[in-house]
């Protein structure tokens, strides 16, 4: 007995040596946490000049309510719909107003147009909270649309300005939305949503405040920081309600802040919000061919008015592959539409071309010359009665069977359709002076070398001999008809050239 328990005292001595050993000093307060709080040593020191962990001291202290508040804490579950989704990106200011009020008792008197309204958005709403999204901006800018054109991509305002996100023509071309004689960008759901995003960032930059930066969208940069200048020049305030600015301006703000208060609580505005999935409504469809609007849409097996809807900026019965090198399709008809143009053994895929005009000419004249009616001609190319199609100009006509090649990169990029005033011209023969080219009569008399060279049947390039008979077709400067003779002088100016023909014109009147 007496030897076991000398052995159990043994043993027992002989764990508490082991235990003891390595055993350091409690760490210093001030000590500085490594990586994560570890407390391993750093590679390359001793474990007694590794940092040490903080062990804190003292009873546990509760978070105030503002502490708690203040900590972004992340949603777990996923947004029940897009509108939820929305609600939660909130990061504007709210606006409280009577004007806001005002437009509140509005909208909510008319849940019809709201319905309609948030309908027709359906299609784009998706992609443009995407977007948003991405840059870190409020959601609540998602909804500008229903203020700047009811979410419809093929408004255009009495100044102008056309798209979802109402785009002037100059403010969409320093944003670099195409607008040629084919397409335009303003209408592009894609392209318009980049460039107002980018505008309005630019504005929030420049301004410091979601509500000036939204004034500035719809009054203009320059026109919002004068007012602010003003006010501070007399001490005023800069805020969006302290400003001096027109009444569409002043109301502009308070309706969005209006259809915000409505998204979030519809019920208590007696409105009804349309069930809309927090997934994507279009894909995008690159095409590599020319290929006719309603060809494309059967191919997708979606409706005419479904496939313009999603592609608005294609104003012509045909897409140029060079200009527009993707289409938008429902989601699921994305598939429908590859598997249905490889089986496609119609032909070809476009029945339209562009020709450009070699002279300046009616449109009568330019239809006779591609095989189509007047009437059919105007429809296609959208040109108003009397007018002239000035030379140069892009326009979509038939394609005949010989032509295998798609519009060319420059012309769908850059095609124009010029147009000017269908003046009374009469048929006026010069006798050409010395030195005289079509340039030079060109410039003289303000007309495209291209129509002086089409009424003469020479080149563009092409120099006059001394005395020789030049046609040409100037405005009439009276009601004659007769065919007019004057000497022209290389060095006459547009003014003496034109009293020359006058006095020629009373000449040949006697």
């Amino acid at each position: 007995m007496k030897l076991i328990t000398a052995v159990c005292l043994s043993g027992l001595v002989w764990l508490t040596g082991c235990a003891s050993t390595g055993v350091t000093s409690a760490p210093d307060q001030g000590a500085i946490d490594g990586p994560a709080g570890s407390a391993t040593a750093t590679p390359g020191t001793s474990g007694a000049d590794a940092p040490r962990p903080i062990i804190p001291s003292g009873a546990l202290q509760p978070i105030t309510a503002a502490q708690a508040a203040s900590k972004a804490v992340a949603q777990l579950a996923p947004p029940a719909d897009l509108w939820e989704r929305i609600r939660r990106g909130y990061g504007m200011p709210n606006l409280e107003s009577e004007l806001v009020l005002d437009r509140e008792q509005w909208y909510s008197s008319r849940p019809d147009y709201i319905l309609r309204m948030t309908e027709r958005s359906r299609k784009y709403l998706f992609h443009i909270v995407e977007e948003l999204e991405l840059r870190n901006m409020p959601t609540e800018l998602a909804l500008l649309p229903f203020i700047e054109s009811a979410f419809n991509p093929q408004a255009v305002s009495s100044a102008k300005a056309a798209g979802m996100w109402q785009f002037m023509p100059a403010t969409g071309k320093y944003f670099e939305l195409k607008q040629n004689a084919f397409r335009d960008d303003r209408r592009d759901v894609l392209a318009s949503t980049r460039a107002a995003l980018d505008y309005l960032q630019k504005l929030h930059r420049m301004f410091g405040d979601w509500h000036l930066a939204l004034a500035a969208y719809n009054w203009g940069e320059g026109s919002v920081g004068r007012a602010i200048a003003k006010n501070r020049r007399v001490g005023q305030g800069t805020a969006y309600s302290e400003l001096k600015m027109p009444m569409e301006t002043r109301f502009y703000v308070p309706k969005l802040q209006a259809v915000k208060n409505i998204v979030t609580t519809p019920g208590a505005f007696s409105s009804r919000l349309p069930d809309i999935g927090n997934h994507p409504y279009f894909q995008t469809v690159d095409i590599h061919r020319d290929i006719d609007v309603a060809l494309a849409a059967k191919l997708a097996e979606v409706p005419l008015e479904d496939f313009k809807a999603l592609n608005p900026s294609a104003s012509r019965p045909v897409i140029l592959a060079a200009g527009t090198p993707h289409i938008l399709l429902p989601w699921d008809n994305a598939a429908v539409f590859q598997r249905n143009l490889e089986a496609y053994s119609g032909g070809r895929l476009a029945s339209w071309t562009v020709w450009l005009a070699p002279a300046t000419m009616k449109p009568a004249d330019a239809a006779k010359r591609v095989g189509m009616s007047a009437a059919e001609l105007r429809s296609v190319n959208n040109i108003p009665p009397r007018v002239v199609i000035k030379a140069g100009s892009s326009l979509l006509v038939p394609r005949s069977i010989r032509i295998e090649a798609d519009v060319a990169v420059h012309v769908a990029d850059n095609g124009q359709l010029s147009l000017a005033p269908d003046a009374l011209l009469k048929r006026t023969v010069l006798k050409a002076g010395k030195k005289d080219s079509v340039a030079s009569l060109a410039k003289r008399y303000r007309i495209s070398p291209a129509s002086i060279a089409d009424w003469n049947q020479i080149s563009p390039s092409a120099a006059f001999k001394a005395g020789q008979q030049i046609v040409l077709f100037l405005p009439a400067s009276g009601k004659t008809g007769a065919k007019t003779v004057a000497k022209s002088k290389g060095k006459t100016s547009p003014q003496q050239a034109r009293h020359k023909m006058t006095r020629a014109t009373r000449l040949a009147k006697k």
